[in-house]
């Protein structure tokens, strides 16, 4: 009882210490619950089946997701406990002269582990569960979910499964403390004090050496990646510049921690200059001994910043795509002249659409209005190698994977008109003599640019077509959620008169206004789909609501999986370095009353403090949104079928999340750090 009565006095009397460590864990254990919890609130909120089963999904694989980010925590938490046993060894070392045993100093230690564990478990819990309530309306409002019956809920699962992890990182916690107490010795706890980490000025031209090599091997790694996906087929060429990229970081902090210093000292007017040397010899030593740290916080504030962008950019880009691409309620599109598996033609492959449907009991002109019919021809003569021309060989070298080989896509300009006035697009006219290309996958399109203002000629049948333009208009053929259309050839309507029409296809609107009543009749043509797919016919089927649902689906998936990551590795960089500043703090507290004796007033030292933690948490910073730039070239490549109209608000939101986190964590531990070196003895 006596120690527990210590243990508890002990944590009253260090609030300043554990304000970090006590902020972390609350923080952690808040967002643990939040993205758990998921599937329970859910439960509460009125969707469709498929819309459940998405956030079913979603919710399986943040449960996996948990598991990666409790060992991320774990070792925060275990890193934060060194951090106090390191801040109270002169603590210990008193306890020691006065008889106390090491077994009751482990007892000390369990107790004020126990006492922070469950205060902040208690804490963060009943955080989580209030944030948990606007996670439900986020979710809700993602998946366009009715609310009518939504109610506050506690997730019995979630509250488990975050006691359970959090208790076994505790438990780690108290038995690694054990250890630490049981082999230290009591010369090292009561001079740890006066032990001063010595500042080791790097030999420059090694230095210089070192960051030529850092900047090969980094800028190495920025040509892989910005070569695109193309460069980077398999797994093992994706792993490459990653690992190039983690050891040039590592080089590059190694080398700028000394270069930095040297090239400061050189110039005397900005080193002698108020307290400045004090500082940077500060810093250098912090950066000197902590290179290794660092580079991992670099690494996860560039992951962090790239995650996090990307993930709400596609977001934003999935949400505006469905009005973008996807205008109208349904298009179906059937391919004609299809062949069975004994290569027989199918029997009512040459009929139209709505013939098979009727056929099938289907009644099309009931169920649609709006009704836009066109068709897509193919032909052998004109093949992706065929339009590039002269480019191809060129082309070829560069981006190897292409299939050459494919058939082109080709509609006829009165069809594309009709499209894109169904679409609400733009329209066209051409030539007799004339053809255009629409897309809007930018890849691909920057590609047909190439030929197109080579003035690449096509030929279909005896007569060939000069492009109208020097490059590809925007527009597409097909319903989707992603901007998927790389080239359709538009050519006049007598163009195609001995081509083979490939498909037959329809866009059309519900002849009725409800979502229950849309659901119905795709019930129904997926019915229809399924009897006679491959048998008599082949029909393929785009509708919004399908789109809309895997958009949305897709969307939140990224979203919180971007977000849960994001911000525990932004939580974990950033407690990391505010715990070894205020560490760092608490050694040099002695040089800090020594500047007060030698005339260096409240104001200097505390500005000396604030650059001095302001450049230990800048430069991580610093570093990895040089990577983040690169980075999101890279991001963009993939994004480029989702569109990244978001890119830009999502860059300016995880600024947002950078600011108020990683800022307030340097806030927090500026203050911190004033307080310990105002402290007297």
């Amino acid at each position: 009882m006596m120690l527990f009565k210590l243990s508890a006095k002990n944590i009253t009397k260090s609030v300043k210490d554990y304000a970090i460590y006590f902020f972390t864990l609350v923080l952690g254990v808040a967002i643990f619950y939040v993205f758990n919890a998921i599937d329970s609130q859910s439960v509460m909120l009125k969707v469709s089946e498929s819309t459940y089963e998405i956030i079913k999904l979603m919710s399986n694989m943040l449960s996996g997701v948990s598991v990666f980010v409790s060992f991320i925590l774990g070792f925060l938490i275990i890193y934060a406990s060194q951090f106090l046993i390191k801040r109270r060894n002169k603590e210990f070392g008193i306890y020691l002269t006065l008889g106390m045993g090491k077994r009751k100093i482990s007892l000390i230690l369990f107790f004020e582990t126990l006492i922070i564990g469950v205060v902040s478990l208690a804490t963060g819990l009943a955080l989580g569960i209030g944030l948990s309530q606007m996670m439900s309306v986020l979710v809700a409002n993602m998946f366009d979910a009715d609310m009518t019956n939504f109610q506050f809920v506690f997730s019995h699962s979630a509250c488990v499964k975050t006691l359970i992890y959090f208790g076994i990182m505790y438990v780690l916690v108290m038995l690694l403390n054990a250890v630490v107490v049981s082999r230290c010795k009591l010369i090292d706890l009561i001079y740890a004090g006066k032990k001063f980490e010595k500042v080791k000025i790097k030999n420059p031209v090694i230095c210089i050496l070192v960051f030529i090599i850092a900047a090969c091997i980094t800028g190495y790694a920025y040509y892989l990646v910005t070569g695109g996906l193309d460069s980077l087929e398999t797994a093992d060429e994706i792993f490459k510049p990653i690992v190039l990229g983690a050891v040039g970081t590592f080089l590059l902090v190694w080398s700028l921690s000394g270069l930095i210093l040297k090239i400061v000292m050189s110039m005397k007017k900005v080193y002698y200059k108020g307290l400045n040397s004090f500082t940077l010899r500060q810093v250098s030593s912090k950066i000197n001994t902590t290179v290794f740290q660092i580079t991992i916080i670099c690494l996860m504030l560039f992951v962090t910043i790239c995650v996090l962008s990307s993930s709400l950019s596609m977001k934003n880009s999935l949400s505006a795509n469905i009005d973008q691409l996807a205008p109208r309620d349904i298009q179906l599109t059937k391919s004609m002249d299809h062949k069975s598996e004994k290569n027989r033609i199918q029997e009512d492959s040459r009929l139209t659409i709505f013939q098979t449907l009727e056929n099938q009991g289907f009644p099309a002109e009931e169920k649609f209005t709006d009704i836009t019919e066109y068709k897509v021809y193919q032909t052998g003569e004109l093949t992706l190698r065929d339009t590039l021309g002269t480019l191809f060989e060129e082309i070829r070298k560069q981006y190897r994977y292409l299939g050459y080989d494919t058939k082109e896509d080709i509609v006829t300009i009165s069809d594309y008109n009709k499209i894109a006035r169904a679409y609400g697009n733009e329209t066209f006219r051409l030539s007799d003599d004339e053809y255009m290309i629409v897309g809007d996958f930018e890849s691909m399109i920057s590609l047909r640019n190439m030929a197109l203002k080579e003035g690449q000629t096509l030929k279909l049948g005896n007569k060939e077509y000069k492009p109208k333009y020097k490059e590809c208009k925007e527009g597409f053929i097909e319903m989707s959620g992603n901007h998927i259309t790389g080239g359709i050839f538009i050519v006049p309507d007598h163009a195609v008169e001995n081509l083979r029409v490939h498909s037959s296809c329809v866009i059309a609107d519900y002849a009725t206004d409800t979502k229950e009543e849309k659901y119905a009749i795709e019930k129904q043509l997926v019915s229809v789909m399924n009897k006679t797919w491959n048998k008599t016919s082949l029909i393929s089927m785009n509708s919004r609501l399908d789109i809309a649902e895997s958009a949305t689906g897709l969307a939140g998936l990224v979203t919180f999986i971007g977000l849960y990551l994001g911000i525990i590795f932004l939580i974990s960089g950033a407690a990391v370095l505010a715990l070894k500043e205020l560490s760092e703090s608490a050694d040099n507290r002695e040089r800090y009353m020594m500047l007060r004796k030698l005339g260096a007033d409240d104001k200097m030292v505390n500005g000396a403090l604030f650059r001095q933690i302001g450049i230990f948490f800048m430069f991580p910073l610093v570093i990895a949104m040089i990577h983040s730039v690169v980075g999101m070239k890279f991001c963009s490549y993939i994004l480029e079928t989702f569109g990244k109209e978001g890119l830009i608000p999502s860059i300016i939101m995880t600024a947002v999340f950078l600011v108020v986190i990683y800022g307030g964590y340097f806030l927090i531990t500026y203050f911190c750090s004033k307080n310990i070196i105002r402290e007297k003895r």
